[in-house]
């Protein structure tokens, strides 16, 4: 592929993905930010962050699907195990609605780093089960929580039968990745997911996104945005209010493709898209 190259179906010049996360601590557990600034005594219970997490299953991946169905995109849901088992009733929907659901382990702090091979496969298939037993559907993309892996996760992965595997922040582009146990395609994560923005102003947010695509869809044919938003920050309204602006500016340029993670892997697969060489990409 040379810089000039169009790699995207029907001539688009940049892709944008759409992330959502919906997510779940183990028992107990909050997350470790909010915007609660004091924490609670140690050892007592944070019951006000462990209610402001929840809200991701409880309205805002709700909020996040009309939005994206009131501008016509697809979206790929990421969700813990953990939440379909909690509220199984925001699962059903996810693919009741059309949108793609994908694995991201079974709590969001049970991170696979620090796991043996045994206990890794474990948490990958378990939560694969528990998703497909509650929405009816066998997801055949992961994403892991924290984006944190190990060295065989993205074999476990492709013996898994996964499709796709979004970790990937050495990427610039979805390419196919070859493991021990097959191949799955690699889809570069967000370098600015919208939690970045907890303490500071949400148009940041939007500024962001719309720099990063005007720069993009300038300077570099085939580029790529992965846009991630999680459920119990993205889905509230004052993050939400700064997507629906990013999506209708975005939507405004005819040659921008939206694809959900499988539509997008499986395009990668059928043009059997490899990782390029950058000095080629970038004409140097």
């Amino acid at each position: 592929m040379t810089a000039t190259t169009t790699l995207w179906p029907n001539g688009a010049r940049t892709a944008v993905v759409l992330t959502f996360l919906v997510e779940s601590w183990s028992e107990g557990k909050a997350p470790p930010y909010s915007p609660m600034t004091s924490p609670p005594r140690p050892g007592a219970v944070d019951l006000t962050g462990i209610q402001w997490s929840e809200y991701g299953a409880r309205a805002g991946a709700y909020r996040l699907m009309r939005l994206a169905r009131d501008h016509g995109l697809p979206a790929t849901f990421c969700v813990n195990a953990r939440v379909a088992e909690l509220f199984p009733a925001v699962v059903k929907q996810i693919v009741k609605s059309g949108f793609e659901l994908a694995g991201h382990n079974y709590a969001q702090d049970q991170v696979l780093p620090g796991l043996d091979e045994k206990q890794e496969r474990e948490v990958i298939w378990g939560s694969l089960d528990i998703l497909e037993r509650v929405s009816g559907v066998r997801p055949c993309g992961w994403l892991s929580s924290t984006i944190a892996v190990t060295e065989r996760t993205s074999s476990l992965l492709a013996e898994a039968g996964m499709l796709w595997h979004g970790d990937y922040n050495y990427l610039d582009q979805p390419c196919k990745l070859d493991t021990p146990a097959g191949s799955l395609v690699a889809i570069p994560h967000s370098d600015y997911a919208d939690n970045r923005v907890l303490r500071a102003s949400p148009r940041d947010f939007l500024q962001c996104y719309r720099d990063t695509f005007d720069y993009l869809h300038r300077k570099e044919p085939n580029g790529f945005i992965n846009i991630t938003m999680h459920g119990h920050f993205g889905g509230r309204p004052l993050i939400s209010a700064m997507l629906d602006q990013i999506l209708t500016y975005l939507r405004s340029f005819p040659d921008v493709w939206f694809p959900r993670h499988d539509e997008l892997a499986h395009w990668v697969n059928s043009h059997n898209i490899r990782e390029v060489s950058y000095v080629e990409r970038f004409g140097l």
